[in-house]
C-alpha cells in the first residue's frame, strides 16, 4: 500500500489550500512578508509534490515595503472554474489589533502562466475564501476582524456575492458564523455535498489550541449548525504528538471520491518545544459518515504521520540539486527575498555569469529594500555553505551568510574591513533586535576569496570559515538557533508565523557602491536519526 508521509511540504508551508483540477492536484500555501507571494505546489499522486508557481511575482500585484514581520500575504485559497484558476488572498500592513487586512482576487487560466492584476475586494478581515455555488454564483467568505473588544462574541465569519464581470461584491452581507463554541473563528472554505453546504473551519488561534472544525447548513447564508463531535482534527489535547498545531483545512476529493483534508501543522523540537521549520503543510485521508460529517479514515481526531495513499499511478518529481552554481539568468525556487523583488541593480547573474552578485543596501533590520536572497530551512539538521568573492572598504559594507527567521531574529556570519584596514570576519546576532557581536571585532581573514558555512543540529548553529572549501575552521560558539521560530516570539509575549530560512545577503550603509560576488550556495539536509 502506497503511503503519504507527513508532512507533504516540510519547512514554513502554512495555511494550505487544496483543489483537484482533472487529474492534477495544486496546493497553495501562505509566504507572509516573502516575495514573490503564495506558492503553489503540484502533485499527481498526493505523495510528491513539485514546485508548480508563484503567482504574485510583480510589484504591481505584491508591494510590501514597510510592512512588519509576519504581516503581508496571508492565507491564500486557490479555485477553479470553468476553465480560469482563482486566487484569493489577504495582505496585512499592520500588527496591532487595529488590523489593515485588504483582500485581493487573481486569475489566470494556467497555473504557471501570468496572472492578472488584483481586483481589490474587500478590509473586513482576513482568510478569504471564494466559494462557486451549482447555480454559478460566486461567494467570497472572510473572517470579520471585528476589532471592539466590547462586543462578545466578536468576530466571525462573513459572506458576501462578488459580481465577476463587475469584479466587485456585491448584494448584503452575511455573517454566516460566529463560534462553535472555541475563540477565533478563522480559515473558512465552503463545500456543497448531499444537499448540505459545509463550513470547514480553523479555531483556538493557530499555536497549541489549533482545531479543525465543521459546520453544516441546507441554506447557503445559514443558520450553519455545529457538528456535535467538533473539533474533528486537532493535537491540543495531547503534547507528545509528533504534529502539534493541527489546523487551518481545507478539502479535496480524488477521480474515484476518495476525501483528502490538508492542514497546517507544527513539528516542535524535544529539547524546547520549537517549531523552527514554522508551520508546514500535512495531508489526512477523511471520509463523511452516516451522518454525513467529516470523520479521519485512521479514526480518533489527531493527525498521523503516514496516512493511505489513494491508489493512484505515483509519480515521483526530480529532487532540488544540493548545490546551485548560479549558472542561470534568472535565480528562481526555491530562493525568495524580503517583501518586494530585487531588481538587477541590486541583484543579478549577468554581470558576472557563474556567479550571483548582489549589491550592498539596507540594513538586516530594515522593513523595505535588503539585498538579500534565501531558502525555506526544510530539514532539522542542514549545512550551507557559500564561495564569496568581496573586497569590502569600511565597517559600512558587510555580505555573507545568514540564518534568519525574520528582521528581528536571525544569525549573520559576515565580512567588512576595520578601521585598521584588515578583513575581518564576524557575527552578528539579534534576538528580538537586541544586537550582539559574539565574536567581537571580529577575526582577521585574508584578501581575496574566502568559504563561509552553516551547520545547523537540531536548536545548535555553528559557524565556520575556510579558504579551500575542504578545510574548515569554527568561528564563535554554538547558537541557540531555536530563537528562529514563533514559539520563541509567543514565549516573550509577540506572535509571529514564519520560519527559519538561509541565505545570503550584502548591506551597504555608506554610498552604496560596493557588491558581493557569490559563486555557488549548497543547502544539504542532514539523515541524522530521530527527532533530537
Amino acid at each position: 500500500m502506497a503511503v503519504i508521509r507527513n508532512p507533504i511540504l516540510p519547512g514554513f508551508h502554512p495555511d494550505p489550500s487544496i483543489i483537484r483540477v482533472g487529474s492534477d492536484y495544486y496546493l497553495a500555501t501562505s509566504t507572509f512578508e516573502w516575495f514573490p507571494g503564495v506558492l503553489i505546489y503540484h502533485s499527481r499522486d498526493l505523495i510528491h509534490w513539485e514546485f508548480a508557481a508563484a503567482p504574485l511575482n510583480r510589484v504591481s500585484q505584491l508591494d510590501l515595503r514597510g510592512i512588519p514581520s509576519s504581516c503581508g500575504v496571508f492565507a491564500p485559497c486557490l479555485s477553479w472554474c470553468d476553465g480560469t484558476f482563482y486566487l484569493i488572498y489577504t495582505v496585512v500592513h499592520t500588527a496591532s489589533s487595529l488590523q489593515d487586512t485588504h483582500n485581493y482576487l487573481v486569475t489566470c487560466e494556467t497555473i504557471d502562466g501570468d496572472w492578472s492584476e488584483p481586483v481589490y475586494l474587500n478590509s473586513t478581515g482576513f482568510d478569504p475564501s471564494l466559494f462557486h455555488d451549482a447555480d454559478g454564483r460566486k461567494w467570497l467568505v472572510n473572517r470579520d476582524c471585528d476589532v471592539r473588544w466590547f462586543q462578545s462574541p466578536r468576530g466571525g465569519i462573513l459572506m458576501r456575492e462578488y459580481d465577476p464581470i463587475a469584479k466587485k461584491l456585491i448584494g448584503e452581507e452575511h455573517r454566516i458564523f460566529r463560534t462553535s463554541g472555541i475563540i477565533g473563528a478563522e480559515g473558512p472554505h465552503l463545500y456543497r455535498r448531499g444537499g448540505y453546504y459545509y463550513l470547514v473551519l480553523a479555531e483556538g488561534g493557530t499555536d497549541c489550541n489549533h482545531v479543525v472544525s465543521v459546520a453544516r447548513s441546507r441554506n447557503l447564508t445559514g443558520p450553519y449548525e455545529v457538528d456535535p463531535k467538533n473539533p474533528m482534527l486537532t493535537s491540543r489535547d495531547d503534547p507528545f504528538l509528533p504534529l502539534q498545531k493541527a489546523g487551518h483545512a481545507s478539502l479535496v476529493e480524488t477521480e474515484d471520491g476518495q476525501w483528502y483534508i490538508a492542514h497546517l501543522v507544527g513539528r516542535p523540537l524535544l529539547s524546547k518545544g520549537r517549531c523552527v521549520l514554522g508551520r508546514e503543510t500535512a495531508l489526512q485521508k477523511v471520509y463523511w459518515n452516516e451522518d454525513g460529517w467529516l470523520r479521519l479514515s485512521h479514526g480518533g481526531y489527531a493527525p498521523a504521520l503516514e496516512v493511505e495513499a489513494p491508489g493512484l499511478p505515483e509519480c515521483p518529481f526530480p529532487a532540488l540539486p544540493v548545490r546551485d552554481d548560479f549558472n542561470r539568468d534568472t535565480l528562481g525556487y526555491p530562493y525568495q527575498t524580503l517583501r518586494v523583488p530585487l531588481p538587477e541593480t541590486v541583484m543579478n547573474l549577468t554581470e558576472r555569469p557563474g556567479w550571483l552578485r548582489l549589491y550592498g543596501r539596507d540594513s538586516l533590520h530594515s522593513r523595505y529594500v535588503q539585498s538579500l536572497v534565501a531558502r525555506r530551512q526544510q530539514a532539522f539538521c542542514y549545512t550551507a555553505e557559500t564561495k564569496i568573492d568581496y573586497t569590502p572598504e569600511n565597517y559600512h559594507q558587510t555580505a555573507g551568510l545568514i540564518c534568519i527567521y525574520d528582521t528581528e531574529c536571525f544569525f549573520y556570519l559576515y565580512l567588512t574591513r576595520a578601521e585598521d584596514g584588515k578583513k575581518r570576519l564576524g557575527i552578528l546576532k539579534s534576538d528580538l533586535g537586541r544586537i550582539s557581536y559574539p565574536v567581537g571585532a571580529g577575526v582577521e581573514v585574508p584578501e581575496g576569496i574566502c568559504f563561509l558555512r552553516t551547520a545547523v543540529h537540531y536548536d545548535q548553529l555553528q559557524f565556520y570559515f575556510g579558504t579551500d572549501g575542504e578545510h574548515w575552521e569554527k568561528i564563535g560558539p554554538f547558537f541557540d538557533h531555536s530563537i528562529l521560530s514563533d514559539d520563541y516570539y509567543i514565549e516573550n509575549g509577540e506572535y509571529r508565523f514564519t520560519g527559519a530560512f538561509v541565505g545570503l545577503c550584502c548591506q551597504d550603509c555608506g554610498v552604496r557602491d560596493s557588491y558581493a560576488d557569490f559563486d555557488y550556495f549548497v543547502y544539504r539536509e542532514e539523515d541524522v536519526g530521530p527527532l533530537s
